[in-house]
Parts: C-alpha cells; structure tokens; sequence
C-alpha cells in the first residue's frame, strides 16, 4: 500500500511526459538540478562508495559531461545564471554570503528584466513548470506582489518553497543561524573593550557607569532580538507554495520529495519544460523513513539514495521517448562545512577536486553535467571541454525555435553541436568564476590545444589550514579578512593538474608570464561588457522587511507549531 502515491503520481507524469516522435512536435525539456549535489557522489563521476545506479544508467546512456561548471558557486547566482545564461554579476546577483538564503521574501531577486528559458519557450507554445526550490526571491514591495515569483519568469506551474531548505524547518536539528557568530568580529570587539579598560585606569579617559549601562543594554537587546529571530524563523520562513498560495507554514520535511514529485502531474496537450529542483542533499538533510538507513553512509547517503531512486528510476519507468531532452546537475559543489548539533559530517563528496560549496576551486563549481535524449543524443558520450550550466539557456531556446536575446549578452553556448560531434571544441574558450562581486579567477582553454590555464587573484583562507573548508565560519567567504590576495595570481593547468595542487611558477612553466598576460587582456575585455545594474542581493535588499512576509497557510496551524 505505501507504493500506491508512487503509482498515482508515476501515471500523472506519464501522461505529461509521453511524446508522439513522428508528430512533428517541439522537444519536451526535464531538468533536475539537486541542490549541493557533489560530483564526487556519483559512481558514474569517480570512486564513490554511494549508489546511485539510476543516474549512473542515465550518464551510460546519455552524454556526461567531465567539465560541466556552475557559473556561481552559491545556490542563488548560480541558478540565476542557469536560469538566464548570462554571469549572475550581470542581473546584480553576486552577493556576499549572508542574507540571501536567510529572507528571500524580501526585495532581492531575479529581476524581472531578465529573460529566463522558461519566460522565452512559453512564448512558443510550451507548458511550463517549477517543483521544488526556486530561491531567487519573491516580494519587491508588498507581501503580495510576488515580483520576483516563478509565475512571474515564465513558469505556468509552481509547487515548492520559495527560499531554501535549512536545518531550522526540522524540529531538533538547531538553527543555521547560530553560525552567525563565526561572522562577528570577537577578536576586535574584546581588544577594543580591553583597550578601553587600560585607557580607564591609566586616566587617559574616562569611562562612566553610564557608559558601561547603555554598552550592557545594547548587547541585551542584540543577543534578545537574535533570540527571537531564532525562534520565530521557522514559522515564519518555512513555508511551501502552490502557485502563488502558501500551503505549509511550516512545512514537514520527512516525505517533502515524495509531495513535490506528486505534484508534476499535469497533463499537458502542448509541449512542456519541467524544472525539477531537489532540496533533499541541503542542509538540514532528510530522508523518507523508506530510506532512513539503507545506505549505510548515514543520512547523507540514505538522501542521495532516496534522489536516485524516487527520481531517476521513475523517470526511466516513464519511458521517455525520442522527443524530450533530459538534463541532470546540481547547482553547485557540496556543503562540505555541513556538520549535525550531534557531530555527525553531513556534507557531500568532491571526489579528487579541491574544496566544495562557496569557492571556486574545482569542487565548488565542477558539478555533474549528464543529458540523455535517445534518437539525438549518443549514448556513452563523454566530452571533456569546457561547458557551463548558462549554456542550457541558448540550447533550450535553440531547440524550441525561440530567438535569443539581441538587446543583452547571452554567456552560454549552444551545446547541441558539442552534445551530436559536430564540432570538436567547447565555445567556452573564457570562463569568470566571480565570488561576491569580484572575479576571483579565469578559465582560459586556449584554441588548439589542449591546457585548461586557471588563475586565480585571491583564495579563501581555510581552518584548519590543513583542510580544504572554512569550519570556522561554517562556509568559505570572499571578503577580508578571510581571503589571501594573489600577485603575481596562482596559476595551475587543470588538464595536468586537476585537483588544483600545484601551483605553477616562472621556474616549472615557461609560458607561465605569457598566459597571465592573455587572461589579463581577457578580464579587460570581459569589464567592458559589464553594465551597471541594480544589486539585487545588497545588504538593503536583502535585510529582512516584515511587510515583505508571506503568511500564512493557516494561522492555527502556524499557532500551533509556535
């Protein structure tokens, strides 16, 4: 009896799903993209002790990418990027790291002069819909304008949370927001306070009882209205939508994917574009008591599992035919700072690439690349050039005969000629991996042979400096002082040196000089592409408004869970 909502759900997507080859309709676009997913968790990407034997059977048979990168190594540019094909820096979505995942309810988000794939296929006819995370915002001036809503980007259908998935909307799993304290500058506070002291009693100054009072007040209502943040966070920003109506508030997590694969069973008469978007690997992991221990990896491999199964095997039971591309990817390297309020590691698997979510090492923004389309796409393909996930924007818009936008610049490439053997080499002959709002490296695979060159100017500072993660501020940051500043930059060659160890020099390479000098000339060109834009995600936008707040599914339900 437990399989029968797997049943009623599997009927209702084949309906949506099944496509007539020889009637001449435009190809049906499935895209799962599952969230901080590490391509070292994948058998089909490298040694794992993880099985995930229906994503393997999809990369067999299908074309796997080895060089497929996200354009941001955070979840919100990065999918604004997927999204619109253009760098995030473009729609003012690089951001410093605080914020954005905490209050997407509030004004920043995916602007709506941007053109999405979804917004660009609809005008051709196609059914279009979003499960699961969206986190590229909501409200721009009241509660409910939903300006930056998936209805308002071209998405007939959505069912999910608005925001991300976070530790605080499981009861007994703490809250992330605890990990503000590896932000506050402790060191400097208590030097100052100590300075202040010594001042006091050698007379140069003098401190009253005043003073002290109001200074003690003001950490008292600081440390109060924290408390109060962390208390009420869940309630108010654990919430699951249906179209533009709240659902769940908050929502239950145990059988979250169970619900939101239920949902994508319209049947549609007109070709469609299905975003299936998993938050099952985030943080604060869960899985179904059907998969609760069954991995033996603990409840980040029971999570990757209960993805592969629940997903994957079920879209092969659908018996995708001829006319629908499928594309699977993850929308950045693994959380690997993730650890439980019990101890336990739950962070993903980088495999033999440097670092993971939050940098631009290759275990930050290598993630899995896999497109299956039998009758058009050749099965066991493997291409090592580089690609990015931007480059699904002009594929789709290609495919579903819509123009691609003259009035912008448009970063991905076309990957059908690289995908069928037509052409050899990746468009991508340049790639900025920025971090916040500055380029934090260079990607240049220079035409005609076959180095991979990448610079980077600065890199984060890790603790403990023998890891390759920031436990100290439970992610890596891109400001000081948390990162070291590179002159002459880093340079490695990532075709010789993919794990990013080495780093070359005048003495070990002789065109070390001459390459820096390209990627210099590159950067310059690329700064004069760049237009001034709104931030999407600055500390003004992204502080949290009250009468930006969605609610409420149901006020007693919302009592009760108080």
């Amino acid at each position: 009896m437990k399989s029968l909502p797997w049943i009623r759900w599997t009927l209702g997507l084949l309906l949506l799903c099944t496509a007539d080859a020889d009637s001449g309709r435009k190809p049906n676009f499935v895209f799962m993209m599952v969230d901080d997913l590490g391509i070292g968790d994948l058998g089909c990407y490298g040694n794992t002790t993880l099985r995930t034997p229906n994503i393997d059977r999809l990369a067999l048979e299908g074309v796997k990418l080895t060089q497929h990168t996200a354009a941001a190594p955070l979840c919100t540019p990065s999918r604004a990027a997927f999204l619109t094909g253009r760098y995030p820096i473009r729609s003012g979505q690089s951001h410093g790291r605080m914020g954005v995942f905490l209050f997407s309810a509030s004004s920043g988000g995916l602007s709506q002069e941007e053109i999405t794939f979804a917004k660009a296929v609809k005008e051709q006819g196609y059914s279009t819909a979003v499960i699961g995370k969206w986190h590229v915002g909501l409200n721009c001036e009241d509660s409910a304008d939903h300006c930056h809503h998936p209805n308002s980007h071209g998405f007939d259908y959505f069912y999910g949370t608005i925001m991300t998935h976070l530790r605080d909307c499981q009861p007994g799993h703490g809250s992330v927001l605890y990990f503000v304290h590896g932000y506050i500058p402790y060191k400097a506070l208590s030097i100052g306070l100590v300075s202040l002291a010594l001042l006091h009693i050698k007379g140069m100054i003098t401190v009253t009882r005043r003073v002290v009072f109001g200074f003690l007040v003001l950490v008292g209502v600081v440390v109060s209205l924290f408390d109060v943040l962390v208390y009420t966070f869940p309630n108010l920003n654990c919430f699951v939508m249906r179209g533009p109506e709240i659902v769940e508030q908050p929502y239950t997590s145990e059988n979250l994917t169970q619900r939101m694969t239920s949902e994508a069973t319209e049947n549609s008469e007109r070709p469609f574009l299905l975003f299936f978007s998993f938050l099952q690997v985030h943080t604060g992991l869960f899985a179904s008591p059907l998969f609760r221990g069954r991995s033996q990896h603990g409840l980040y491999g029971d999570a990757v599992m209960e993805v592969d199964w629940s997903i994957m095997q079920t879209l092969e039971r659908l018996n995708l035919k001829e006319n629908t591309l499928l594309y699977m990817t993850s929308d950045q390297g693994p959380h690997l700072e993730e650890i439980s309020i019990n101890g336990e590691m739950h962070g993903g698997y980088s495999g033999i690439y440097k670092a993971g979510k939050s940098t631009n090492w290759e275990g930050g923004i290598r993630i899995p690349g896999i497109l299956h389309w039998p009758g058009v796409l050749p099965a066991g393909k493997v291409i090592d050039e580089p690609t990015s996930n931007m480059d699904i924007f002009p594929t789709v818009l290609n495919l579903a005969g819509a123009s691609i936008p003259s009035d912008r610049v448009i970063d991905g490439h076309d990957l059908l000629p690289l995908l069928q053997g037509q052409v050899e080499r990746s468009e991508h002959e340049f790639m900025f991996p920025y971090c916040n709002a500055q380029l934090n490296a260079v990607r240049w695979h220079p035409p005609n042979s076959n180095a991979i060159w990448k610079a980077f100017f600065f890199t984060p500072d890790f603790y403990p400096e023998n890891s390759s993660a920031c436990f100290h501020t439970h992610i890596c940051l891109c400001i000081k002082p948390y990162v070291t500043v590179h002159d002459p930059p880093l340079l490695y060659d990532l075709s010789k040196d993919p794990t990013e160890s080495t780093p070359l020099s005048p003495d070990t390479e002789p065109q070390f000089y001459s390459v820096l000098e390209v990627i210099r000339a590159a950067v310059s060109h690329h700064a004069e592409s760049l237009k001034p834009v709104p931030v999407q995600v600055s500390p003004l936008q992204i502080v949290w408004k009250p009468w930006l707040q969605p609610c409420c599914s149901s006020l007693s339900q919302l009592y009760a869970s108080s």
